[in-house]
């Protein structure tokens, strides 16, 4: 089940009715029901891959607890992290197996040709389950916090089953930690007017973004992307700039209507972006993108690793296997890897490079803390993570270098002025849309960049003005939303991850 669906504008306002009209002590099992309904409604059979995982978890819980309460010190610490090495071990082949089983095959089957040895053919077929990386980094979140005695086991299955599986973030995140989320289960809900108001103009915000937005550049990127052949460098380098555009909406969208919709219903997510192409680094970059995914990777991989604390060399080898983890997340393909691995590289670079950047930027008298400074460091590193889309986008890894080349080699600035602009899927009419919808999301990113509450300012507004912004953006997402034959939806681009 889509946000952008039929299915969905009719399950969650059944679900949030009869959430507030049942008892307290019974709601969360009518959103565990709801939730696994809503996962189910993909492939009903996958759902014993999440309620798996969650057992697992669950136990190893219960266990790292229990193994807290021996008074032998050493032989609790040797317990405690063998539960940890179990739920681990057993939930990361899982999500192996399924993810990665056939790009570990095909390199295999790559290394056996070249020397000539026969070629490893499966005897079944994997679907790669939806939302199994986001449930699954969930549910190792937990184990981790109850080893580090941040937070108590669980003792309710079925609670715990429900932070695991609450369905607005179920499926592409934020990936909530039990400190948030879990807590959240246990605490009193009930129906509330303001709070009400609020999540609703943030999913309509969310529909904005996705329909409006995201949608409309994914028919320019597609048409360009999907034959970049036949297309100059001008227009590979504007396809990217799109598609940068794309994936923040459709990746954002998901998270505002999730946590719009969390909202409704009384529960608070985290915010998974923070005007990401706002920021002057690289490093910066990773703190306001996938903020829940980056703050996983910091707190369960980068520091367990000593993170910055055993020299410089060791600190970019750790920054390089985070990378490294956060490209094979995003998709089981050596485009995906390398899209990490670039990206840990710029960063392994612009920290390597520090002292010899703030010596050229003193020898050239320029003024680290002017505006114009600020402007091209926000300019070098939205390039930079362009370049970066590249490899993300392309569908192989041949085709990425092939495309970076083009940028180079075939550049073709005429095509603005030659009708080429108009030539890649979006006529002068829809190009004008995307052009003011890009202007009103500029405009909502530089409140927030400065840190200005719009949506209280908006829903604390006199009536007329509330009202008319509420019919606008309606009606933007009615008139002027990208929406499939007969209106079927498009699938979010993280949902395949």
């Amino acid at each position: 089940m889509l946000f952008n669906s039929l299915h969905f504008l009719v399950f969650f306002p059944i679900v949030t009715l009869i959430y507030f009209l049942i008892p307290q002590k019974v709601k969360y099992l009518w959103l565990l029901a709801a939730s696994y309904y809503f996962y189910m409604c993909w492939n009903p059979k996958y759902a014993l891959l999440m309620l798996t995982s969650t057992g697992i978890t669950f136990l190893s819980g219960l266990a790292i607890h229990r193994f807290g309460k021996i008074k032998n010190e050493k032989k609790s610490i040797v317990l405690k992290k063998s539960a940890v090495a179990v739920s681990f071990i057993l939930n990361l082949a899982i999500l192996a197996f399924f993810k990665y089983f056939y790009f570990i095959l095909d390199n295999v089957n790559g290394i056996l040709s070249l020397f000539q040895f026969q070629i490893l053919q499966p005897q079944f077929d994997i679907v790669l389950p939806v939302g199994i990386s986001f449930y699954t980094f969930q549910a190792l979140s937990y184990t981790m916090d109850v080893y580090r005695n941040e937070i108590e086991a669980e003792r309710n299955f079925f609670k715990y089953a429900l932070f695991v599986s609450f369905f607005p973030q179920l499926v592409a995140g934020p990936i909530e930690r039990s400190k948030n989320l879990l807590l959240q289960v246990h605490a009193e809900h009930r129906f509330n007017y303001k709070r009400t108001r609020h999540g609703l103009f943030l999913m309509l915000w969310g529909f904005f973004e996705k329909l409006v937005i995201a949608d409309r550049a994914a028919v320019l990127v597609n048409t360009v992307y999907n034959d970049y052949a036949s297309y100059g460098g001008l227009n590979l380098i504007l396809a990217t700039v799109f598609f940068a555009v794309q994936i923040y909406c459709d990746f954002a969208s998901y998270t505002d209507i999730a946590r719009g919709s969390a909202e409704v219903m009384g529960f608070e997510l985290m915010k998974n972006f923070q005007q990401p192409y706002f920021s002057r680094s690289i490093a910066e970059f990773w703190r306001k993108w996938h903020i829940s995914l980056s703050s996983w990777f910091k707190d369960y991989l980068y520091i367990p690793l000593g993170g910055n604390k055993r020299g410089a060399v060791r600190k970019y080898i750790n920054i390089m296997i985070v990378f490294l983890a956060s490209g094979l997340w995003h998709g089981a393909s050596w485009h995906f890897v390398i899209w990490g691995l670039v990206h840990g590289l710029y960063q392994v670079l612009g920290a390597a490079c520090m002292k010899v950047r703030v010596w050229v930027t003193d020898m050239l008298h320029i003024k680290r803390q002017s505006h114009a400074h600020h402007l091209f460091q926000r300019l070098v590193t939205f390039a930079l993570v362009c370049i970066g889309w590249v490899f993300f986008r392309a569908d192989t890894l041949g085709d990425a270098v092939a495309i970076l080349g083009k940028w180079v080699t075939d550049f073709n600035p005429w095509m603005l002025t030659d009708g080429g602009l108009t030539a890649m899927g979006l006529d002068a009419a829809n190009l004008l849309v995307f052009a003011a919808a890009v202007g009103v999301l500029f405009l909502v990113s530089v409140a927030g960049y400065y840190q200005i509450p719009l949506r209280d300012r908006i829903l604390g507004a006199n009536v007329l003005f509330r009202w008319s912004v509420y019919f606008i953006l309606l009606f933007a997402v009615l008139i002027f939303g990208i929406y499939g034959p007969e209106f079927s939806e498009s699938q979010f681009i993280y949902f395949q991850f």
